[in-house]
């Protein structure tokens, strides 16, 4: 009770922050705003500081540093999305990647000291100042003994407990959401909730952070010029990780990566592909994927870091997905269309036919058109629109998929205004479909059948002993079945038989 009674306060804190940094429902769009929008506007207005920042993102970025670490994430998604929510809002959301304010060194020390039982000097030649500073850790450069580069991430003070409390705020205002707002249900806003929680509580866990970027460097070789970097295991705990030293220009500093020799629209490009390839190949992807954690090489290599938030996607729910990008592609929003239904995106009341049909009316406007063309913030209004016209639900498994798209195309349309994320993604899908549904994916196909026929048919001697049982006991009077007819011995006997020689039969077919 108490601690639910502490978590609204802390919700009621937050509006109140928003309120008192115009973060709500700023000034300086009054004039889109519906009637109802503008006089909630003028009201939280009255509670706003004087003398706030200019620019209605930078505002909001100050707001979250001081909600905390879970809702800086949320910021950092918005800021790479210039083309939804202007570009003038999205680059005063930019501090928040990589320019919030460092914990001192002395603090940083004495965590390298509790780690690891022995002073930052033992561990490192050279222990320089931080050099980036996010909502949960901050990265330092250092040099081991042996000569060699490396960086150096410290998790903040006490960041596993705001963390834990930010959760239970966001779990509680999900909870009022679902019961005072019918139409966010379809949101799923508590699994939503949920599925964001798990991914912040694990990356206050630097030790996962450690595995996961080894998995994903392993993921990465399937895609052209796409690196991470290698983890030093010796100088990583839970609350340190030790990674190689990375020289390359971060592609949240546009005007560095203006003035190299870089191609952006490649580099876009290239990092679009990485993305597709990873999560279609190998069903895993970086899903922490803004400007503040990739950098470009000088040789246009796409490097990525901070690996705290692991996206994974099962293989049906991949198949599902190429399918409906392919769709797109060829522009064949039938199949698109078939593919929501067998994945169950879609409830069967509905017409496939009509679906098609909202698809086409979402991806002919787009089809060919250059990133710079299309009004994103409109394209989504519209999904917005169709998806509550459809009944469709937000599906947990793909919310971080979903997230990580929209960052990813974000960062590539800041690289390239003209980036066409569909020409992009097309050799990726067509590789992908043509290797799982031709010949090589059938005989995965197989093989994963046999392996459930195989676990099924060792479980087949258990099932058997316990009908055995069960009919021993009604034989025996022992137990009863309430309120339906006694069952004969002779059927119980029947309805063995009948089941064994199902079995011996599908497994006989299959194997032979």
């Amino acid at each position: 009770m108490l601690a639910s009674l502490a978590s609204f306060f802390r919700l009621v804190r937050a509006l109140v922050t928003l309120a008192r940094h115009d973060a709500i429902l700023p000034a300086e769009y009054q004039s889109v705003y519906p009637a109802s929008a503008r006089m909630l506007g003028r009201v939280t207005r009255l509670f706003a500081r004087r003398g706030g920042a200019d620019n209605p993102g930078e505002r909001l970025a100050r707001a979250l540093e001081s909600l905390g670490p879970s809702y800086v994430k949320f910021g950092q998604i918005l800021a790479t999305r210039g083309d939804v929510v202007g570009e003038r809002f999205a680059r005063g959301l930019a501090r928040l990647q990589d320019k919030m304010p460092p914990f001192g060194d002395t603090e940083a020390r004495k965590v390298l000291a509790e780690e690891f039982g022995a002073p930052a000097g033992e561990l490192f030649a050279e222990l320089g100042p931080p050099v980036a500073a996010a909502s949960i850790a901050q990265v330092h450069k250092a040099r081991t003994a042996d000569g060699r580069d490396v960086a150096v991430k410290i998790l903040r003070p006490d960041v596993e407990r705001r963390i834990a409390r930010d959760i239970r705020t966001l779990s509680l205002g999900a909870s009022l959401a679902e019961r005072f707002a019918p139409a966010s249900r379809r949101l799923e806003p508590r699994k939503f909730v949920d599925t964001v929680s798990r991914s912040l509580m694990v990356e206050t866990d630097l030790r996962l952070e450690a595995a996961a970027a080894s998995e994903l460097s392993e993921a990465a070789a399937v895609a052209e010029g796409y690196r991470i970097p290698a983890v030093d295991w010796s100088r990583s705990s839970k609350r340190v990780l030790t990674t190689q030293w990375i020289d390359a220009i971060p592609l949240s500093d546009i005007e560095r990566v203006a003035e190299s020799d870089l191609d952006r629209p490649a580099l876009a490009t290239r990092l679009t592909r990485a993305f597709l390839a990873t999560a279609l190949d190998r069903g895993v992807f970086h899903a922490d994927m803004h400007a503040g954690n990739l950098f470009a090489g000088e040789d246009g290599t796409v490097w990525a870091v901070d690996f705290g938030i692991m996206g994974r996607i099962g293989r049906a729910e991949r198949r599902f997905l190429a399918l409906i990008l392919h769709g797109f592609l060829t522009r064949d929003y039938m199949a698109a269309a078939r593919a929501h239904f067998a994945a169950g995106y879609v409830p069967q009341h509905h017409s496939v036919e009509d679906f098609a049909s909202a698809l086409r009316a979402v991806g002919e406007p787009i089809f060919g058109k250059r990133a710079d063309e299309v009004p994103m913030s409109r394209v989504l209004l519209q999904l917005f629109e169709i998806t509550d016209l459809f009944d469709m639900r937000l599906r947990p498994e793909l919310v971080m998929l979903q997230k990580t798209m929209v960052q990813c195309e974000g960062v590539a349309r800041q690289l390239d205004p003209k980036h066409d994320m569909w020409g992009a993604a097309a050799p990726v899908v067509e590789r992908w479909m043509k290797r799982e549904l031709g010949p090589e994916g059938r005989i995965r196909d197989l093989g994963e059948d046999l392996q459930r026929l195989h676990d099924a048919v060792r479980q087949l001697p258990r099932a058997i002993d316990d009908w055995a049982e069960v009919g021993a006991m009604l034989k025996a009077g022992e137990l009863k079945l309430g309120g339906s007819p006694r069952i004969r011995p002779w059927a119980l006997r029947i309805a063995w038989l009948a089941a064994a020689a199902a079995a011996g039969a599908f497994a006989a077919q299959a194997l032979f």
